[in-house]
């Protein structure tokens, strides 16, 4: 008997017989699972997540009984690194059925890069949380002194005119102690003035909280000092959410099939932060009492997870959100370990502009320019905000995982061995490339030494958007997106694949990394209704002349490292000055910043977002014209007069010359 294997997130599956433990399943598959002892239960580095529940997408139900239960081995494990719950060690679990296997980042030998970096801009600091330094009188027997709690509001009110009503029910029973270890001296911690949230002995100077943006892909977290703004410490992980799917409507759809499957997402989420605050709090030397406030930001699905909310009426319309509104929570709440601290949700614009779009907004500031602002943050949905200090209109469009190299024949995460740059002669149609893992172009003498144990396994968000643009400014690809046949005649690369034709951009027959008819019709789709979303704001605020755009910023993971130059050859931003197009990095991180260490950020964005003009690309009926006009490269209908003075365009084929795929309809 042969039992299916997948391993998510590579979705990397095999047919393995009965018995099988799962390390050795990965290894036939090729999964990426880490182990240092040979299977011999003794390091703790394979350990996996069996998953439970019914996925439609590989067409597998999988049981508690997929896998052996708890070892021998397992329960006489002792090694440096601890089995986690809900972890198992994978060469001690055997496979009794067909079961999803999530291979965690710290399981992976090749872990996610992960690049989100943030960029904090000029602001005044105002936490919700300061510090106090409070010297006590020793008191003696028969003084009339009070308790320590109007101890040490008074003292507080006679040094630093602060007076906090209210006192957290969980740091009352350390009053005692601290005052004690301190000698009668404590830094105190008061939350808006109004309530002492922490205490320790003694005296420190450093209180840090932790802003999170939860990505559904990835999760980018900062520690940050509150007194300053200061960045401590960044970490980055996959969202352990992507084995229950790679987008979010495949995970709304998990919810829908699986009862209690929203119950999972959030433990999930929730597990990934607890560990991100642990290692963030230890990457400064700090421990977790330490973090005092914590702000967060997500799209919509990823901030009802988050909330415990179930997440399945923003997978249909009319898209209803639980509540826009800013949330306040204790950390406790979420079942964060972070004793003393609160948690700021950032408000959510629409049904699918959520607190992340807030956070980018709050960030870059729209709406306190005075010239028109197009914010563009490119991911699976693609939320686009534009407008200036007098108007500010937000949309979301369904780009799909395109961008992300999902959908894409080569396509990868941007991980070690991803082709994420590309040059293509334009004479000879020869490549050069860089992957991540290594800092020198392919035809570089020190290549072979730089990329020396990296395996060159695809190409990544980035390098398709830039070997797309390449192929079409050589004159491989037309301008409505077909794969040239004449081009075959220049360069063997360009070679017959069925009805069309493909590109060879790496490797050989044995092992080819090529870009595909398929691959451009993704890549057009994807563009076309990120333009199509600007186009249609454009329209609706009366700006349809790309010179009336001052700026043009790309925000996330994947926008920060779109090159301006390649974003408009394309036809993915309209054609404004390639000067006036910029990469902002992760500007919803940046915003989560901003309302971790300011209350008056906070209250900035709350009173934006309630006049933002939310536009529903979903119902509007130009959207589908405006679609179709942008399928082209750069644009089916609209002149590229700047970009013509930036690059040589290609002179498009006769129409009558092209070699068009697949069977012609009736």
């Amino acid at each position: 008997m042969t039992h299916r294997v997948v391993f998510a997130p590579s979705g990397l599956s095999i047919s393995v017989p009965d018995g099988t433990t799962v390390l050795d399943a990965a290894r036939r598959a090729g999964a990426d699972l880490d182990s240092t002892c040979g299977g011999r239960g003794l390091c703790g580095r394979c350990q996996i997540v069996p998953s439970v529940g019914s996925f439609s997408k590989w067409q597998i139900e999988s049981t508690p009984e997929s896998i052996t239960a708890w070892t021998a081995t397992e329960d006489e494990y002792t090694g440096r690194r601890p089995i986690l719950e809900g972890q198992r060690l994978g060469c001690a679990a055997h496979v009794h059925g067909d079961v999803v296997v999530e291979i965690p980042a710290a399981s992976q030998v090749h872990r996610q890069v992960v690049r989100k970096s943030v960029d904090l801009g000029a602001i005044e600091v105002d936490p919700l949380v300061r510090l106090h330094y409070v010297e006590l009188t020793k008191a003696e027997l028969g003084d009339d002194v009070g308790g320590l709690r109007e101890q040490i509001v008074g003292q507080l009110e006679r040094d630093f005119d602060v007076s906090p009503r209210h006192i957290s029910p969980n740091v009352l029973p350390l009053l005692a102690p601290a005052v004690t270890a301190g000698d009668h001296c404590v830094t105190v911690a008061v939350r808006r003035g109004s309530e002492i949230c922490a205490i320790v002995p003694g005296y420190t100077d450093r209180a840090v909280g932790v802003a999170v943006d939860i990505g559904s892909t990835t999760i980018a977290g900062h520690l940050v000092d509150l007194a300053n703004g200061e960045i401590l410490a960044t970490n980055g992980v996959m969202n352990p959410q992507i084995r229950f799917g790679d987008d979010l409507m495949s995970r709304v759809s998990y919810v829908m099939m699986n009862p209690g499957g929203d119950v999972e997402l959030t433990r999930a989420v929730r597990t990934a932060l607890n560990s991100m605050i642990g290692e963030l709090a230890a990457a400064a030397g700090l421990g977790r009492d330490a973090v005092l406030d914590v702000a967060l930001v997500g799209n919509p699905i990823m901030h009802h997870i988050v909330l415990g909310i179930d997440p399945t009426p923003l997978g249909q319309a009319p898209f209803v959100l639980a509540t826009s509104a800013a949330v306040v929570a204790r950390a406790a709440d979420l079942e964060l370990d972070a004793p003393f601290a609160e948690v700021y949700v950032l408000p959510c614009v629409a049904g699918h502009v959520g607190a992340d779009t807030a956070g980018a907004i709050l960030a870059q500031g729209p709406h306190r320019s005075e010239e028109l602002q197009l914010l563009v943050d490119v991911g699976t949905n693609a939320e686009i905000v534009l407008g200036n200090i007098d108007h500010v209109l937000a949309a979301s469009s369904p780009t799909g995982p395109a961008f992300e190299g999902a959908q894409i024949s080569a396509g990868m995460r941007a991980t070690t061995g991803a082709i994420e740059r590309v040059r293509i002669d334009r004479t000879t149609l020869e490549p050069r490339i860089k992957v991540i893992g290594a800092d020198v172009w392919s035809d570089d003498p020190e290549w072979s030494h730089a990329t020396r144990g990296i395996e060159i396994a695809g190409i990544c968000g980035s390098g398709i958007i830039e070997v797309i643009a390449e192929l079409y400014l050589c004159g491989v690809i037309d301008t409505d997106g077909t794969v040239r046949s004449d081009a075959s005649t220049v360069n063997p690369r360009v070679f017959a694949d069925g009805r069309t034709f493909s590109y060879r951009l790496w490797g050989d027959d044995a092992d080819p990394i090529d870009v595909t008819q398929g691959d451009v019709r993704a890549i057009q789709l994807a563009k076309a209704a990120l333009r199509a979303g600007i186009d249609l704001l454009c329209e609706r605020a009366g700006h349809t002349d790309p010179d009336e755009i001052g700026s043009v910023r790309l925000a996330g993971a994947f926008g920060a490292h779109i090159d301006p130059l390649y974003a408009k050859v394309l036809g993915l931003v309209p054609d404004v000055p390639v000067a006036r197009v910029s990469s902002v990095g992760n500007a919803a991180g940046a915003g989560a910043v901003r309302a971790l260490v300011s209350a008056g950020q906070r209250a900035e964005i709350e009173t934006t977002v309630a006049r933002v003009q939310k536009i529903e690309t979903a119902t509007e009926p130009r959207f589908q014209e405006l679609f179709v006009n942008a399928m082209g490269f750069p644009h089916t209908t609209d002149p590229a007069r700047n970009l013509t003075t930036e690059v040589d365009l290609p002179v498009a084929l006769p129409k009558a010359d092209r070699v068009r795929s697949g069977r012609r309809r009736r």
